[in-house]
Order: structure tokens, then C-alpha cells, then sequence
């Protein structure tokens, strides 16, 4: 197993580690619902995408 001939500095660990920060997940408010959706997917509840009906679902009662 090779191992490190000089320490990395402060500056060049705290580079890599700059894209370890974690992100709030995207989401936008439904027009109809006021439900909070994930953006670029069909809804599961309803089958719809962009306003469109792209999949039929059964009603589970």
C-alpha cells in the first residue's frame, strides 16, 4: 500500500472537501394541491406529469 511522501496543505484538503457539503433537495409547491413535489417526475398519486395524463393508476379503495 503506498503511502503519502509530503502532507497535502491546509489548502489543497480543504479544495477537495469543498464539494462534500451536503444540499437542501429541490422542490416546488403544486398549483392544485399545495403539495410539496419533486421537481421532472410523474406524480404517483395522480399519473400526471407537466399537467398531462401519462399513466393510468387505480384507485386503491
Amino acid at each position: 500500500m503506498p503511502n503519502p511522501k509530503r502532507r497535502h496543505s491546509k489548502a489543497r484538503t480543504r479544495e477537495r472537501r469543498a464539494h462534500d457539503a451536503l444540499t437542501t433537495p429541490q422542490f416546488y409547491l403544486d398549483k392544485d394541491t399545495g403539495e410539496a413535489k419533486v421537481p421532472h417526475r410523474i406524480d404517483p398519486k395522480t399519473g400526471t406529469y407537466k399537467g398531462r395524463q401519462i399513466i393510468d393508476v387505480k384507485d386503491a379503495e
